[in-house]
């Protein structure tokens, strides 16, 4: 089982009056809503990958180990720069 800590938080009141309401309707505790809420969050890598275009994502990690000075040397070639 993961390690959970205790913290305290200040949240309106009308905003617990409704995750009261919802935990009950869902049949979950307002610990289990907010945890899930903050282990959504996406780190910040996360989120910088996330803002990329789907093209450009979907390439992370195809050039893994590629020597950047011979990248360069490939493109000055074809490109003639």
């Amino acid at each position: 089982m993961a390690r959970k800590d205790r913290i305290n938080l200040l949240i309106d009141h009308d905003a617990v009056e409704r995750a009261r309401r919802y935990s009950a309707r869902h049949g979950t505790s307002i610990s289990r809503i907010v945890s899930d809420f903050l282990a959504s969050l996406p780190l910040e890598e996360e989120r910088e990958i996330a803002q990329l275009s789907p093209t450009v994502r979907r390439l992370i990690g195809v050039a893994c180990g590629t020597d950047v000075d011979v990248y360069r040397a490939y493109l000055s070639e074809k490109y003639g720069s």
